[in-house]
């Protein structure tokens, strides 16, 4: 029977007998683990050798002498002769320090595991009987696909000692365009604050029943919650030692205010990272088959924010053949921005197209061009949420028809 031990290495002394491909390898472990190495070879292979010099290890350029297992945590042998690596870890058992037998792991009285992590939890796997790294390696495999897909239980049962914000960028809506490290994260999650727009409703679904979940999420002319309040709930709970997830649809600094959010865990000393997600302004688009940059039609995209003003700026990348334009948040401003632009000048064969919920069974895409877009928007009754693009590459049979999609609809 083996029972596998989780062992603190950090700061504590370890030998390593052998200087091959092996020895390389677990010299790179140990380092890692924060391990203080002795080598113990007459020579070294490159790999090796690289290591040494590179972290400044202790080498000891012989063979192995029984002293050398004196006053170490553990020890490695891995000479790559059967006989050495046996005479290590009897003399070994004798000391009563604990071996790794690189030889033959059922001849150690301990045994190196295939590892993997998510966050602070370490995984090892090992054989029972004999040594088998293939078969190891395959289930730590399978179990990191696991970890990566948020589909085990990763969250904490007993509070942490200090909480911690991550600002997640949910994508567009399908759950599987998330990064697997947004999933991982919505696994370990005690607290949710989640957006109205992304994938919020199916990747709820999954958490935990006793995870907080706090809607946040905005609407035209209708913010429930104020900015400030959003930023003070992610300092409330991550102070209280909770893991805090804020899910945002799309990218979290692409008109997302996460910038306003870091700053705010910042000056709270809250530890605070932030993970991308797909943007609208260049996934929905792709989604209906426009590619807001093309050879030899567009060089440049320009975003907007269709609740502000429309800026001199705006007008110039209109003005662009090269420069496609890309508006978010922008239907209940659409008349007064392309009147802006006409005003200013811009050609009515502008192409443009309004793609409505992008990449999800209801994505309906409306093609048109500026002087009638307006028209043809209220015709159809356009509505939230939708991409807006202006632009050449707009143009319908620019590319081969959009993919096909389940409820897709064309204007």
């Amino acid at each position: 029977m083996t029972t596998i031990l989780g062992v603190s290495l950090s700061g504590r002394q370890v030998l390593l007998v052998g200087g091959g491909a092996v020895a390389a390898r677990r010299l790179g472990r140990f380092l890692a683990d924060g391990a203080v190495v002795r080598l113990v070879a007459p020579q070294l292979a490159p790999q090796t050798q690289a290591l040494v010099d590179e972290h400044g290890v202790d080498w000891v350029e012989r063979g192995f002498d029984a002293n050398d297992v004196e006053d170490v945590w553990l020890v490695h042998t891995a000479t790559g002769d059967t006989a050495i690596d046996r005479e290590v870890a009897a003399l070994c058992e004798q000391r009563r320090v604990f071996c790794i037998n690189a030889s033959d792991g059922a001849h150690g009285s301990a045994r190196m595991t295939a590892q993997t992590t998510s966050g602070d939890v370490i995984i090892g796997v090992a054989s029972a009987v004999g040594a088998d790294p293939r078969r190891t390696a395959g289930v730590r495999d399978a179990i990191d696909g696991l970890l990566e897909s948020g589909r085990l239980p990763l969250r904490r049962r007993r509070a942490a000692r200090a909480g911690r914000v991550d600002l997640i960028g949910g994508g567009p809506g399908p759950v599987d365009l998330m990064t697997v490290r947004a999933r991982r994260l919505l696994a370990e999650a005690d607290v949710v604050i989640a957006d109205r727009l992304g994938p919020t409703s199916a990747v709820l679904a999954e958490l935990d029943p006793d995870v907080l979940v706090i809607d946040v999420g905005k609407r035209p002319h209708h913010h429930p919650v104020p900015q400030e309040q959003i930023n003070a709930l992610l300092v409330e709970h991550a102070t209280a030692g909770k893991r805090v997830v804020r899910l945002k649809g799309g990218d979290p600094f692409v008109y997302g205010r996460g910038g306003e959010e870091v700053i705010a865990c910042q000056q709270a000393g809250i530890p605070v990272e932030v993970t991308p997600g797909l943007s609208s302004a260049i996934s929905v688009p792709q989604a209906a088959g426009i590619p807001v940059t093309h050879r030899g039609t567009a060089s440049a995209v320009h975003m907007v924010n269709g609740q502000g003003e429309v800026s001199e700026t705006t007008l110039r990348s209109l003005a662009d053949a090269e420069v496609t334009t890309v508006m978010l948040m922008g239907v209940a401003a659409l008349p007064r921005a392309v009147h802006a632009a006409r005003a200013y000048g811009i050609r009515d064969d502008l192409p443009m197209a309004i793609v409505e919920n992008g990449h999800t069974p209801t994505q309906r895409t409306t093609r048109s061009t500026l002087g009638a877009v307006v028209a043809d928007a209220a015709a159809v009754g356009v509505t939230n949420p939708a991409v807006i693009v202006f632009g050449e590459v707009a143009r319908a049979g620019l590319l081969m028809p959009e993919p096909a999609q389940v409820g897709k609809i064309h204007t």
